[in-house]
């Protein structure tokens, strides 16, 4: 079991900052679960996106999608193709978040085994 770490109120208050921060950039019911399907396959495509994740609208993928560009977490490259073809990847910045991908997705699969037992 993790024990969590003491600490001095100048560096709790500058941690507490920074899990904000994360919240703020990743906050939501979809950035993760976009970032996860774009990690996983290295490259997708709106469409393979939005097959993807179940409940999403193409409006709220959309509008996802621009606020992770924002954030430069998510490269779009346009593809001169008929019609046009639009991929997403994870930028440098955005790789750095596999860690805590792969910690969720993990943590997601113990989790429901625990709770209803698959």
């Amino acid at each position: 079991m993790m024990a969590c770490k003491e600490r001095k109120q100048d560096e709790y208050k500058k941690e507490m900052m920074a899990v904000q921060d994360t919240l703020d950039v990743l906050k939501g019911k979809w950035k993760i679960i976009i970032l996860s399907s774009i990690c996983f396959y290295n490259q997708r495509r709106f469409s393979d996106i939005l097959n993807d994740i179940n409940g999403i609208s193409n409006k709220m993928l959309s509008k996802e999608l621009k606020e992770l560009e924002i954030n430069q977490l998510i490269k779009r490259t346009v593809i001169d193709t008929h019609p046009v073809t639009i991929h997403y990847q994870l930028t440098e910045h955005g790789k750095t978040l596999r860690t805590i991908i792969d910690n969720m997705t993990d943590w997601g699969i113990r989790h429901r085994k625990k709770i209803i037992g698959n």
